[in-house]
């Protein structure tokens, strides 16, 4: 694989990525507030995450990752959920506002920035802006996976790629009232 130029890295992320993520983003936080407050301790087997762990996990891993590019360190210690928040959707405005502030610093990035070589837990390296791909894969793993705890939990599946069964039954139920 040949390597980007300072510039053509800064297209690719100023043109396709900063887009992708941003709108990646806003279905995160509709994953994370769709986490019903009451059940928090769920895990589908003994192995898994809990479904609070797993939310803590996603709203922090997408933030550092962003942070990753934006210092050019890989360090899942640089942010943490406040440990007041408690409620799912506290934790998803939360995620949003801070997303926002790290979205903002990487999208402010000279082109330079971007190829700064980062070192992954001594695994690989990388150049800062391909961690910005590797952030949003990461993150829709671990939503699918929090995706599939939500009915089990007692939750609704909010739309992600197009209508969930939820999302549609509850678009059914609005016309219907609308209509009444």
């Amino acid at each position: 694989m040949s390597e980007l130029t300072a510039e053509q890295a800064y297209a690719l992320v100023q043109s396709v990525l900063l887009g992708t993520i941003k709108t990646e983003s806003r279905t995160t936080k509709s994953v994370l507030a769709a986490v019903p407050p009451n059940n928090l301790d769920y895990r589908p087997d003994p192995c898994a995450k809990t479904a609070n762990e797993l939310l803590r996990h996603i709203a922090l891993a997408d933030i550092f990752f962003l942070e990753t590019v934006v210092n050019g360190v890989f360090n899942p210690k640089v942010v943490s959920v406040p440990e007041e928040l408690k409620a799912p959707v506290d934790i998803a405005d939360w995620y949003e506002r801070t997303y926002g502030t790290s979205f903002a610093a990487v999208r402010n990035l000279p082109a330079e920035s971007l190829l700064k070589r980062v070192d992954f837990r001594g695994l690989f390296e990388r150049p800062a802006y391909l961690f910005i791909q590797i952030g949003l894969l990461h993150t829709i793993h671990h939503r699918g996976q929090l995706s599939t705890y939500l009915r089990p939990m007692g939750g609704k599946v909010p739309a992600i790629y197009g209508e969930s069964y939820d999302s549609a039954e509850a678009k059914k139920a609005a016309a219907a009232q609308a209509q009444a």
